[in-house]
């Protein structure tokens, strides 16, 4: 079998890396695309994939997005015209879809939020199937064209299933040098480019300045782009880190106390880990996160006073789940 994977955001690289293990290692075909946005090329090399890359992110105006859209849909096109994809596999990316419906190439896209208005209206209606989560209602999918034929649902987070075969790796820490007493947060900004999430979102920068002053805490705060780094560096916060490059944040996130997140990945991967994970996101909620509140597994914070800052104890009480499972799924569209 001869796969297409395209890779527009840091997430995917993730997702898909234990998926391209599996097809390979069983003989098939893997080739992958990838848009220049984020830290996607850099963990694209830092996992040791190739990737032709093509496109690039076109930033918060939606003219940008359109015109990028545009031209990286031209591009995928002559790209993939004549390669004989049996499927095309995407997270979101409805380029791919969009693309290999034009060429008659059967698709599977995945996400686990459903709120993305215009990217979900795009990529569903083109898509051959779309594999989300059970815990988001089928209703919330039908505006955008999916009904019981191209639905496939899987159980909990497609985190515990690409990081099933994950042990973190305590060398993660080496680059600082940090106090084992002082209670290590993780810091994920809000994704401030996205469509769905286009008003400021104060609380994020109010629990930096809590965070980054207080002498028994160690905040790392994972960018999404370099303005959102550059910002964090300015406000020369003492008990802030700001790494300069992609990094093992699965590690970091597995050594930390807790994590607080303003998106949705990095919120997951704690709560498939076991960690303390709160949320500051500004925008709707879906459905994945509405079950994790639920169970108690994600705290939304409306004040950073509300952090329970203490040194977590005991093992990770972690969920792994069976990542042929989920390309099993993908793979149906073919």
């Amino acid at each position: 079998m001869k796969v297409w994977i395209d890779m527009t955001a840091s997430a995917h690289v993730l997702v898909f890396r234990p998926l391209i293990e599996i097809l390979r290692t069983r003989g098939d075909e893997v080739e992958i695309t990838a848009r220049e946005y984020a830290q996607t090329l850099q963990l694209l090399e830092l996992h040791g994939l190739e990737a032709e890359v093509i496109g690039k992110h076109g930033g918060r105006s939606r003219t940008g997005k359109a015109r990028a859209l545009a031209s990286r849909l031209r591009a995928l096109r002559r790209w993939a015209k004549g390669r004989g994809f049996d499927v095309a596999l995407a997270h979101g990316s409805h380029e791919l879809t969009i693309t290999a419906r034009r060429l008659g190439v059967p698709s599977s896209t995945t996400f686990d939020y459903e709120w993305a208005w215009l990217q979900h209206q795009l990529g569903c209606r083109a898509a051959t199937k779309v594999v989300v989560p059970d815990t988001i209602p089928p209703e919330r999918l039908r505006p955008y064209g999916v009904d019981e034929t191209k639905l496939l649902r899987y159980e909990g987070l497609k985190e515990e299933y690409y990081l099933a075969d994950f042990e973190p790796d305590r060398s993660a820490l080496d680059a600082w040098e940090l106090d084992p007493a002082r209670v290590l947060v993780v810091l994920r900004p809000p994704p401030d480019v996205s469509l769905y999430h286009r008003h400021s979102n104060p609380l994020f920068p109010q629990t930096l300045d809590f965070l980054g002053n207080r002498t028994d805490v160690h905040a790392i705060v994972i960018p999404r782009t370099e303005e959102q780094r550059d910002f964090v560096l300015r406000l020369e916060l003492p008990s802030v880190i700001a790494p300069e490059r992609a990094v093992d944040a699965q590690s970091l996130i597995a050594f930390a106390d807790l994590v607080v997140s303003a998106g949705g990945t990095m919120n997951r991967e704690a709560a498939a880990l076991g960690v303390p994970v709160y949320t500051t996101y500004g925008g709707r909620l879906g459905g994945v996160d509405e079950a994790l509140i639920r169970e108690g597994r994600l705290v939304p914070l409306s004040d950073p006073r509300a952090l329970q800052l203490k040194k977590r104890d005991g093992d990770l009480n972690r969920i792994r789940r069976d990542p042929q499972v989920m390309l099993a799924l993908l793979l149906a569209a073919a």
